[in-house]
């Protein structure tokens, strides 16, 4: 006999943990110096994303977007002046349904004007060390480079240049199978795929990987060389990406060019265009200063922290009871 929609997918030793997670997180935050900040969760735009489709709200007005992540407000915040800043919040994602993702989800997010990404990688791991001490022992986290990672786990000989071609054959030889034709010649689709079933499952127990390819910047800086590479960062526990950290992006021209990038793959996919969200661009156009932030998934930590299989094992309500 099923369980009553209505009943919590989370047990009581669950909710307690999250409860204990989470003011472990302020502890940590008031401890540093981070003030906690509240944004609006509704607005006016969007970031788009060829990735990512926003839950759109309409009341007879305008229509407004749930945040995917609180990130273009808190960075008005930090062209005002704000200092540190970090939020424990709510985002949204339309689509996103599986065993690691709930439409609905909760993100820590915080940014850090003056720190580079090596910093914010070892704040990363300090915050994680200062949550799980005493719940479950945190290996220490090893760094490498997409294009490292790339090489070892999937073979590649030039990771940074391969061609859609070579990425499939890849794919051919792990067993994988896919529809080319949906994919079409979306390169960084192709290194997605490869990503996740050659590289993902390889990686340490827990890891952070930097220096991803240039076209998947989105909004973290580009650093000039040969090959160019995002500044970024992905932390990985037990097998699952926990954290997505930026070197922050400051130019509004450049910024507006990947806006309208990611408008032209939504496109070419048969999805709509996404309003940008111009108070942020305003924002930007003030000057935001030197910074770097990370977001990270407070759901998937308490996975790892319970072992368990499902987001739904951590969420008191998980999308189809909600």
């Amino acid at each position: 006999m099923s369980e009553p929609r209505w009943r919590p997918s989370a047990s009581r030793r669950v909710l307690e943990l999250r409860a204990r997670v989470n003011a472990r997180i302020r502890a940590f935050m008031a401890r540093h110096g981070i003030l906690e900040v509240e944004t609006p969760a509704l607005l006016q735009g969007t970031t788009p994303a060829a990735s990512i489709t926003p839950f759109r709200v309409a009341d007879g007005h305008a229509p407004r977007w749930l945040q995917t992540s609180p990130e273009l407000p808190m960075k008005r915040l930090l062209a005002a002046g704000s200092g540190p800043i970090y939020q424990l919040c709510h985002a949204w994602r339309a689509g996103e349904r599986g065993r690691r993702h709930n439409p609905e989800f909760t993100l820590l997010e915080w940014y850090r004007p003056g720190f580079g990404l090596a910093a914010l990688m070892d704040e990363v791991e300090a915050l994680l060390a200062w949550v799980t001490e005493g719940l479950r022992p945190l290996p220490p986290f090893v760094r490498l480079r997409w294009g490292e990672a790339m090489a070892r786990h999937a073979g590649l000989d030039a990771p940074y240049t391969a061609g859609v071609e070579v990425l499939q054959s890849v794919l051919r030889q792990a067993g994988v199978e896919v529809d080319a034709a949906a994919l079409g010649p979306d390169l960084d689709a192709w290194r997605d795929l490869v990503w996740v079933h050659c590289v993902e499952p390889a990686l340490p127990e827990a890891a952070f990987v930097h220096d991803f390819p240039a076209s998947q910047a989105a909004l973290a800086c580009v650093r000039p060389g040969d090959p160019p590479v995002a500044e970024r960062f992905e932390a990985y526990l037990g097998g699952m990406e926990l954290a997505n950290g930026f070197f922050e992006l400051r130019d509004p021209e450049e910024q507006r060019r990947r806006f309208a990038e990611e408008n032209r793959r939504r496109a070419a996919a048969g999805l709509a265009p996404l309003p940008e969200d111009s108070l942020f661009l305003e924002a930007l156009e003030s000057g935001l200063p030197a910074c770097s932030g990370v977001a990270l998934g407070v759901d998937r930590l308490l996975m790892w922290l319970t072992g368990a299989e499902t987001i739904d094992a951590v969420l008191a309500f998980p999308w189809e009871r909600a």
